[in-house]
């Protein structure tokens, strides 16, 4: 059968990290996860390494890995982060190319992807090498094999990018069909318009070397991405196959490619309609599903093609969009321009020639030959961002050959960490929406930050004055906003970190944490080598003297502080980096008697005057540390409403009873204590951190719900009730599996649907298919309550049939 189907999804977030604490600050618009990574990844990249194959009752028969049968990228920067914090999906993945190897002749189903998410056609030479060396590098580290194809940013290309793919044994990349300018056939010399997608091409290169090219059906992949094809994986399925010829003569390839987050998150249940249309189409012997490689070795490419230079996916103009107001945009209002691309694309522009020449002359002419060569290795050292010292020294010896004395160590590592940022100060995404001050936008500004205050750390070179007068042409939609010079000082330069802001988070955390040794801030270590607390009713004097150490850079800082804090969020604190230990002790004397002596205000002027370089507050604070402060405050505050409440609740109940069963109109005031009060305790219950839950203790809320008609917010209790059930699993996978966690799981299960809570069941859907599977080692009297626990969450036990793609070890 010459007929042949590949699904291709590209699966993308921009990095969203702070860029100097490396991790992703609250984002009250996920709510109520912690951010869009968090809710991206439950409702997509989950889904797709555990989708469901539902039988006409809508019940589970089996549940599959789709990554193993599609071809599919990950973003470089979106792994890294998947990685230690769901190691269940990012295991999926990586099992997924293993037996896609299995399936397609030795060719895995992942490709790589340039590192950052760049616009290849606007990036130099030098800088494309990077991105492609990078994500290559990164691909053999987690898939332990050389990639074979490799996916451009919003498939922007131009020859040179074709070039550099060829250059590093890059085999394919695959484009759009609008991206293909004439096409020649095997045995003619002439150039004709392209319209065929169905095969893959050549494309032959002015250096000699060549590579092969996919274009994808247009129309079925705008179906999917926009048109509502996932709404139904039997139409999903007859809609690709009848892109495919009833008997073709040579091979012929259907394929697609669309945002891997169409399936899942921008469509809900889109993974399991692409996981019933594959088997769909390979069960009823419509054609075979292949990844492209597999089919590069099927039906090597005879034809070859010429392509648009400058072009792209995502935009009519090329790649306008990246750098000029071109009319491609994400909605806002009717009146908003993009004019601002073309000022932020100059800046950009003009820190990345700047961070060159700063970074050359930080190596000086003895390293000045290796300047590359230390760029583009240095994603080795990326990839571990909790490295340890001993990694940076081992990896610099393996570059150099020796590793250089600890100061110019600091130096090189600084060096190479502001060449990543201003790489990264060119993730596409910061040009692809309506608005400059979106949050794409303004997190390549806070790298570019990152970058300029590296640059001046290292040479004192000012390259924050030239990059904010190139911004200053650029103008925000929003009246009030400004400039992108204003929005860079109001939103992104209060986010910029030293060594001592490091160490006023420390500082912060030990007026509550009792352990006064290391400890670990972010990406920083500090380590507390003197620290003196004093308390006062709900006032907290706190005074120490750190070191504070960079993970990263391996720089350090020794620094005393004193902080006082007066209740809710009122703090106020001092640091100073010269103050000997004798002086410190004296300080510390006087202070605390001062504090002792309840002089608050004789107190506040002895830090002020004493630890005098660098004041701070609750604003300095980063937002997840605000909100943690914030939440310790708020928990006492809960604790004594929740004691009101209850006594409240306590004289009034029973007249409350006779007014309910007089059919009396009850004040409401009365009733919303008891709202408030019944849901604190739901909440609270799922929140415990014990295995077993007080099944008889739900029980008994969820009667008051119903007896009362209170109103629970469903929403947040699916959301914790789901990390409950997460939690528990952890707990008995770590352990032995239980007949009692059988039994409690359908006991909650039931209870909360009597309330209207229905948590998210994948993860324990996941857990049981595999038990279901794999019955080795289980009791045989557990049998019984596994299947009344299957039956319960939706899964058919009588009809299981895992014939396709099994979900991998690393979900079990």
């Amino acid at each position: 059968m010459n007929r042949y189907i590949c699904i291709h999804g590209h699966f993308y977030q921009p990095p969203r990290e702070n860029a100097w604490l490396d991790t992703i600050e609250v984002q009250e618009s996920a709510s109520p996860f912690h951010d869009w990574n968090e809710r991206i990844t439950r409702e997509c990249y989950e889904t797709n390494g555990f989708s469901r194959i539902l039988n006409q009752r809508g019940r589970i028969v089996d549940i599959v890995n789709n990554y193993a049968r599609m071809s599919f990228n990950f973003g470089p920067t979106l792994l890294s982060w998947l990685e230690p914090r769901h190691p269940a999906v990012y295991g999926s993945i990586l099992e997924a190319d293993r037996l896609s190897m299995e399936l397609f002749g030795g060719h895995g189903s992942a490709l790589a992807q340039v590192y950052n998410h760049i616009i290849m056609p606007l990036a130099s030479l030098r800088d494309k090498r990077t991105q492609v060396r990078w994500g290559m590098t990164d691909f053999r580290h987690r898939f332990g094999r050389e990639p074979e194809g490799m996916w451009l940013a919003e498939t922007a290309v131009d020859v040179e990018t074709l070039e550099v793919l060829a250059e590093e044994g890059i085999l394919f990349t695959v484009l759009a069909p609008s991206q293909a300018a004439q096409v020649q056939a095997p045995d003619s010399d002439q150039w004709v318009p392209f319209s065929e997608s169905r095969r893959a091409y050549r494309c032959e290169l002015p250096s000699g070397r060549s590579i092969a090219l996919f274009f994808y059906d247009g129309d079925r992949s705008r179906d999917v991405a926009f048109n509502g094809a996932l709404n139904d994986g039997l139409g999903f399925a007859r809609g690709l196959v009848s892109g495919l010829d009833a008997d073709p003569s040579e091979p012929q390839l259907l394929h697609i490619a669309a945002d891997g987050e169409t399936f899942g998150h921008h469509h809900r249940h889109g993974d399991m309609a692409l996981a019933f249309g594959m088997r769909y189409i390979e069960e009823q012997g419509l054609a075979t599903v292949v990844n492209y490689r597999y089919f590069l070795e099927l039906a090597p490419p005879t034809w070859k093609v010429r392509i648009h230079e400058n072009s792209s996916w995502s935009c009519a103009h090329g790649i306008e969009r990246w750098r000029s107001n071109c009319g491609c945009h994400t909605g806002g209002e009717p009146h908003w321009n993009q004019a601002w691309r073309t000022p932020l694309r100059a800046a950009v522009a003009f820190l990345s020639d700047g961070v060159r020449s700063v970074y050359e002359t930080v190596l000086g002419p003895e390293l000045r030959d290796k300047a590359d060569e230390l760029r583009d290795e240095y994603i080795c050292l990326m990839m571990e961002p909790r490295r340890t010292e001993e990694q940076s020294r081992n990896w610099f010896a393996s570059v150099l050959g020796e590793c250089p004395e600890q100061t110019r160590l600091t130096e090189l590592i600084r060096a190479l960490e502001m060449e990543k940022h201003a790489l990264f100060a060119q993730t596409s995404c910061a040009w692809f929406f309506n608005e400059l001050s979106g949050i794409e936008t303004t997190q390549v500004m806070q790298y570019a930050c990152r970058a300029i205050q590296l640059a001046d750390t290292l040479t004192g070179i000012d390259l924050e004055t030239d990059f904010l007068r190139i911004l200053s042409d650029a103008e925000s939609n929003l009246p009030g906003f400004g400039t992108g010079a204003d929005i860079y000082r109001r939103f992104v330069k209060v986010k910029m970190l030293s060594l001592t802001q490091v160490g006023i988070h420390y500082a912060v955390r030990s007026l509550f944490d009792d352990s006064q040794g290391a400890l670990e801030v972010l990406n920083y270590q500090a380590e507390s080598e003197e620290l003196h607390r004093y308390r006062a009713g709900m006032q907290i004097l706190a005074m120490g003297r750190t070191k504070v150490t960079s993970n990263v850079t391996l720089s350090e800082k020794r620094f005393s502080f004193a902080i006082l804090y007066l209740g809710n969020h009122h703090l106020i604190g001092n640091t100073t980096d010269h103050l000997e230990l004798e002086a410190f002790e004296q300080a510390c004397a006087s202070i605390s008697n001062s504090f002792n002596s309840g002089h608050i205000s004789q107190t506040i002027d002895s830090i002020k005057s004493t630890f005098a370089e660098r004041s701070f507050s609750f604003q300095d604070l980063y937002l997840d540390e605000q909100l943690n402060l914030l939440n310790k405050v708020l928990a006492q505050n809960v604790e004594m409403a929740l004691s009101s409440y209850e006594r409240i609740n306590d004289r009034v109940y029973s007249l409350l009873n006779v007014m309910r069963n007089n059919h009396l109109n009850i004040p409401p005031l009365l009733m919303q204590n008891l709202q408030s009060m019944v849901n604190h305790y739901l909440e609270e219950l799922l929140e415990e951190p014990q295995i077993e839950i007080s099944v008889a203790r739900l029980k008994e809320l969820v009667g008051e719900v119903r007896r009362w008609d209170l109103y629970v917010d469903v929403e947040r209790l699916k959301y914790i009730s789901t990390n409950r059930i997460h939690f528990l699993i952890e707990a008995y996978k770590a352990g032995n599996y239980s007949e009692r966690f059988m039994n409690q799981s359908v006991e909650v299960l039931d209870l909360l649907e009597r309330i209207g809570v229905k948590p998210e069941l994948h993860e324990l859907q996941n857990f049981v298919f595999t038990l279901l599977l794999s019955q080795d080692g289980v009791r045989s009297h557990f049998t019984e309550r596994l299947h009344l626990l299957a039956e319960r969450i939706g899964i058919e036990v009588d009809e299981l049939r895992p014939s396709f793609v099994p979900i991998g070890s690393q979900g079990a």
